[in-house]
């Protein structure tokens, strides 16, 4: 069952947390929520091709695209800093000292979530240009 329209659907919801922690400076999750929203937005180009999407990494996915569709390489750049949230923006653990609130900035937060508002329209563009 093909359901890219769910996927996009979810990369915009996760998008607008994104937005949403920035506003209440939750600045590790606006981060995480930024990487989730661009790895649904690949995975739903993946669901329109009939094929199947494993991992997380948005720059994998994308390089794995890049196969079928000129990927432009500033998202791949941006796929490679979105990746970087996707563990250590949840996990004390992933830092020396110190709980992930402490360790994401505004500044940040602002950058990811324009880096997932990119690789979301490209992959809208892939999209709509590749309707049934």
């Amino acid at each position: 069952m093909e359901r890219s329209k769910d996927w996009l659907d979810q990369a915009k919801r996760d998008l607008a947390h994104a937005r949403n922690d920035l506003g209440a400076e939750f600045y590790e999750w606006a981060c995480f929520s930024s990487q989730q929203a661009a790895e649904k937005a690949v995975k739903a180009v993946f669901q329109r091709l009939g094929a199947e999407a494993w991992g997380h990494s948005v720059a994998d996915l994308l390089l794995e695209l890049k196969r079928k569709y000129d990927v432009p390489e500033d998202l791949i750049d941006y796929a490679l800093e979105l990746d970087k949230a996707y563990i250590p923006t949840r996990y004390p653990n992933a830092h020396p000292s110190g709980a992930p609130r402490a360790r994401y900035t505004r500044t940040e937060a602002e950058r990811l979530i324009s880096h997932a508002q990119k690789i979301i329209e490209f992959c809208e563009g892939l999209l709509s240009s590749s309707e049934p």
